[in-house]
């Protein structure tokens, strides 16, 4: 009797080659943001798409908040055409990065989930950063 891992056969290596490929295109995570952000490449910008209360208590050095439902074709605009966007939220048991990915792809923008959000982040030893501080990116708040 086979194991619960090998009872259903692996797919067919081309079949493979192309969901992994086409898996990249929509994701990358959080080693890959950490590495760019300290070498100063960061060629994508990074939006926390949590609650601004959450963003304040935490959130990865060099991210942009601004919440999922506030993402506007206005807002959007302040970014060069073709500019690339990385969200994340809380981490895999939030569906918060999927929401603004998905919000970014309907405004035809080219998006990429950062896999793990927060606590990939953590969990991966790296550092992050609290509240609002001076030279840190704008927090976007609801329209008054």
């Amino acid at each position: 009797m086979p194991s619960n891992v090998a009872l259903v056969p692996a797919a067919a290596s081309a079949e493979a080659l192309q969901h992994f490929a086409r898996k990249l295109g929509f994701e990358t995570d959080c080693w890959d943001v950490h590495d760019a952000l300290s070498r100063g490449v960061a060629d994508f910008v990074l939006l926390d798409v949590r609650s601004p209360m959450l963003y304040a208590a935490g959130h990865v050095p060099g991210a942009i908040n601004l919440p999922h439902g506030k993402i506007t074709a206005r807002r959007m605009a302040e970014w060069p055409v073709g500019t690339l966007f990385v969200t994340y939220c809380a981490g895999p048991h939030c569906n918060g990065a999927d929401k603004g990915a998905l919000r970014l792809a309907e405004l035809g923008l080219p998006v990429k989930l950062m896999i793990g959000g927060v606590t990939g982040w953590q969990d991966e030893g790296f550092a992050l950063v609290t509240g609002a501080a001076a030279g840190d990116p704008p927090v976007y708040q609801a329209a008054e």
